[in-house]
């Protein structure tokens, strides 16, 4: 958080929880002493709490209070490190969500060849699964976040499927494939269909659309392979004395790579489809990652992300209802679009 700090000078923090534990760690940063507001918890969620558990007792953990800030207004955006089942749930029935929205969604970025560095996907864990209107409306809120956390005028969106051809697929994504490009219309991005496994990190798409296991599943292989990468690379750069000198000539190239597959520095999954800004962070982030998804929610929060997306969803849902209503009309007059 110290580090948040000073890399944003208009940034304040309220810090939930014990309030005995943290002041020894606040003592520490004298000079920010101005800037954080500590509310006292007596209680916090564990990574062992089941979601309705919380739900039901969760009032005056950490968690909840953390929650009820953004509610209030207190607080532009919340940042939690908790159980992320619980954080969603609480999430929901504290700050409810966007008219329009079905099922919210988890998104996070990914490394890519993108001139940007990053690639967007969702839903990446906030719910297993999605019908044809959830992948919809999964790609609105996905390029309203491109548009306004990545600067992107008019982000690509695709659907993460099985293979590129129209035919392969579950039926639900199909559904979506074939509708997808009116909503695109009216959301102002560009859908470029279905993509595979290898698009992740390529340049061909900005937005990737899945479901929340799917996503998951991803997310997770992701990371860890980066993290095998490292493992390895420094194995095989400390095995022995010309390694270790190789890797010595190598040091700024090496560095350079780290960064770009270091997942820390992309650290935070932001819950969208809710009336608030929630950026969820690793449980076993550093110092390094927990900056990144502070920083995330102090970006977000600048430029109003959520105003902008309420307007997004607002929009394609009237231009969804409307599309749905010439459908019914032409199928009770027997006439089809082409007529």
């Amino acid at each position: 958080m110290a580090d948040s700090l000073a890399q944003h000078p208009r940034l304040d923090v309220i810090l939930h929880g014990d309030q005995a534990a943290i002041a020894p760690l606040l003592a520490r940063h004298p000079d920010l002493a101005s800037r954080i507001v500590v509310r006292h918890a007596d209680r916090v969620v564990t990574m062992e709490d089941k979601p309705a558990q919380v739900m039901r007792h969760g009032a005056g953990t950490s968690m909840w209070s953390t929650i009820d800030a953004v509610r209030a207004g207190e607080a532009a955006a919340a940042v939690s490190c908790g159980n992320t089942g619980a954080l969603m749930a609480v999430s929901m029935l504290r700050l409810r969500k966007l008219p329009g929205v079905n099922r919210p969604a988890i998104a996070c970025l990914w490394p890519s060849r993108n001139p940007g560095g990053f690639n967007l996907m969702l839903d990446v864990g906030a719910d297993v699964k999605a019908e044809a209107d959830d992948l919809l409306q999964y790609a609105v809120m996905g390029a309203s976040y491109a548009r306004n956390g990545l600067k992107l005028t008019r982000p690509r969106v695709g659907i993460l499927n099985v293979g590129t051809e129209e035919h392969k697929g579950r039926a639900e994504l199909k559904e979506a494939h074939d509708r997808m490009a009116a909503v695109a219309q009216v959301s102002d991005f560009d859908y470029v269909g279905f993509v595979e496994g290898g698009d992740l990190p390529s340049a061909r798409v900005d937005v990737i659309v899945t479901d929340g296991f799917t996503g998951n599943v991803a997310l997770k292989t992701g990371e860890g392979t980066a993290k095998l990468i490292s493992d390895f690379m420094r194995e095989a750069f400390g095995a022995g004395l010309l390694s270790k000198f190789a890797a010595l000539l190598a040091l700024n190239s090496l560095k350079r790579l780290q960064r770009r597959i270091d997942p820390r520095r992309v650290n935070g999954g932001v819950f969208l489809g809710l009336n608030g800004t929630v950026v969820k962070s690793h449980g076993s982030a550093d110092a390094t990652g927990v900056s990144a998804a502070i920083g995330l929610a102090y970006q977000l929060s600048q430029v109003r992300f959520i105003d902008r997306l309420a307007a997004r969803v607002a929009s394609a849902e009237a231009a969804g209802q409307d599309a749905a209503q010439a459908r019914a009309d032409l199928a009770g007059t027997g006439s089809s679009p082409t007529e």
